[in-house]
């Protein structure tokens, strides 16, 4: 069995996840919902997260301590299916993409006259739920 395989196969229910991310399971459910990690599904209807989905939420959690907001990830993780060479299954962002991104934003909300989403809609954390 494959190194690459082990690390995708579906074993951890929502509460493990919970605890080795630090995220709720809102947030979990809602970074579903845009598509940024699919979990299976048990007979049950059950979640059950791989290695692989958590490394992806440890990486959101990172990303949008950092200052990019829901869609900013998003993008981040289009340029990981697209180019972005897996050596170690995580995405780097140089300095340079970080800024050409956060740029992009502020110019699209200038444009939008919109105040920019880099709060994000939910809590980051557990306590401000």
């Amino acid at each position: 069995m494959s190194r690459e395989f082990r690390r995708a196969m579906p074993l951890l229910p929502i509460s493990m996840v919970m605890k080795l991310t630090e995220l709720s399971a809102r947030q979990i459910r809602y970074y579903e919902e845009h598509k940024l990690i699919e979990p299976a599904k048990s007979e049950g209807n059950r979640r059950m997260f791989s290695l692989d989905d958590v490394d992806a939420l440890l990486e959101i959690r990172d990303l949008l301590n950092q200052g990019i907001n829901i869609a900013g990830v998003k993008k981040v993780f289009d340029m990981r299916k697209k180019s972005v060479v897996k050596s170690t299954n995580k995405v780097s962002i140089s300095d340079a993409e970080l800024r050409a991104i956060l740029r992009e934003e502020i110019q699209q909300a200038q444009i939008m006259e919109k105040v920019s989403l880099r709060n994000g809609d939910l809590p980051r954390h557990k306590d401000e739920i």
